[in-house]
């Protein structure tokens, strides 16, 4: 919980230094005297100025956002000596860059925090597929329980070869949102028997595409060896006789071909809430030896499945996604403009109703996120950081008043008539604004909670 709660904090620290300083820095180079450059809101609890006609830089209580005040007339009178540093003295380009500033600074740092993630290396499990999910497109595709998918393509022609089972699920994704069909070269996973496959993707709408969308095109889990980890002692898999490092062959029968099978066999053993004793097969130091296992009853969720208290398998297959200094700077600038266009395709979607509310996260998500990544490394955390980031920066480029985006279409419409927005709309579309904000943050806070409770 600390964990969660700190990387947090300092996920929104970094991000809100950046997109104001984003905003500071311009301002200052096109001569705009800056007040206050805040992080926080709320009661000061520490600050910094070098001079009484210097910025103030202060740290407020509340760490939910920032700020950056700068000399307007509009909100103060302003010395005659120093109208010309105001804000609202500047030209009309100079205004649209600073306020651009903040969310391009988010982008620019997106794309640092990806080429970090690539240069350290990410371990990422390797494209070898566990069972698909019967009567799925995966499963009518052809693909089976251990195959390893080694590239993609849209047309035929151009193959990408893929890195990871992170690659396959992105290209996928991809494939959905712009409705293209999509062909994978599949060999077994020592690399042998190339074959071609087609997946049908048709039947699933870009509206779809969400954190399940793997499952619902019929990928499992990765790969993983049917051996045995650790075997709880007292628990019905020890009681049988099973041990840490077992191979399984078959459970009653039926062919074992990964941990997932295992899985779902022990899961689906009861009868009318009983269960029901298994015959299995294990390969053990050279070996065949039948074993006869009963699970227990185990209840959850308003659910009722067997468990064997044993690991059904082993750690899937990793590989370390890695590149060099000009390589993975050039895939931090390409994952970046990706996500970015992934996040407004996927805000139109939820705006005509095509895609669910549902894919709206707020601080609560974010949080959790935060503290996973930093278990799993400083490589995912960049990652993380950066994805939050793009969606920071493209999301004060919507142009939805009190934000960014607002700002710079009010300059789109002073640029086109020559005169700015009088003060009673300016005054309408504010209030318009933080009515939208407050529907989507209320929306997104409801989404986090859904989750946190097993509802979504």
């Amino acid at each position: 919980m600390i964990t969660t709660v700190l990387a947090f904090l300092l996920t929104l620290g970094i991000l809100v230094v950046i997109h104001e300083y984003g905003h500071y820095r311009v301002a200052v180079a096109c001569g705009v005297k800056v007040l206050r450059f805040s992080v926080g809101f709320g009661r000061v609890l520490w600050r910094r100025q070098s001079g009484p006609d210097a910025t103030e830089f202060v740290v407020c209580s509340l760490p939910l956002g920032g700020y950056v005040r700068m000399l307007d007339e509009r909100e103060a009178p302003v010395a005659p000596g120093d109208v010309s540093r105001a804000f609202n003295r500047k030209t009309l380009w100079q205004r649209a860059a600073i306020v651009s500033a903040g969310p391009l600074a988010n982008l620019g740092l997106a794309v640092l925090l990806y080429a970090a993630a690539h240069w350290i290396g990410i371990q990422e499990p390797k494209a070898l597929l566990g069972p698909p999910v019967a009567g799925s497109a995966a499963e009518r595709a052809g693909l089976r329980a251990g195959d390893w998918v080694r590239a993609l393509a849209h047309d035929g022609d151009d193959w990408q070869d893929l890195r990871s089972l992170t690659d396959l699920r992105w290209e996928l994704t991809q494939a959905v949102l712009q409705r293209k069909p999509v062909q994978l070269q599949v060999t077994d996973r020592d690399g042998r028997g190339s074959r071609t496959l087609r997946i049908d993707l048709n039947g699933i709408e870009p509206g779809e595409v969400d954190a399940g969308l793997s499952k619902r095109i019929g990928l499992g889990g990765p790969w993983r060896e049917p051996v045995l980890g650790e075997v709880k002692a007292g628990g019905p898999a020890a009681l049988a006789g099973l041990r840490s490092g077992d191979r399984v062959l078959s459970i009653d029968g039926v062919a074992i071909v990964d941990a997932q099978t295992v899985v779902e066999r022990v899961r689906g053993s009861l009868r009318d809430g009983q269960p029901l004793a298994q015959r299995w097969l294990v390969e053990r130091a050279g070996r065949t030896i039948e074993i006869g296992v009963t699970p227990r009853v185990m209840s959850e969720g308003g659910q009722t499945f067997g468990r064997i208290d044993a690991a059904p398998g082993q750690p899937p297959v990793m590989e370390t996604v890695r590149h060099g200094l000009f390589e993975g700077l050039w895939q931090g600038v390409v994952r970046t403009w990706d996500i970015s266009v992934l996040t407004v395709k996927m805000i139109g979607r939820m705006l005509i109703g095509e895609a669910s509310l549902k894919n709206l996260s707020g601080p609560l998500t974010i949080a959790d996120y935060a503290g996973q990544s930093v278990n799993q490394g400083l490589a995912y955390y960049l990652g993380f950081l950066a994805l939050v980031s793009v969606s920071l920066g493209v999301l004060n480029l919507l142009p939805l008043p009190m934000l960014d985006g607002g700002h710079l279409m009010y300059y789109i419409f002073e640029g086109v008539t020559g005169r700015p927005v009088s003060d009673l709309w300016l005054a309408r579309l504010q209030r318009g604004g933080i009515v939208v904000l407050l529907m989507m943050m209320s929306v997104a806070l409801f989404n986090d909670v859904a989750r946190l409770l097993g509802l979504h």
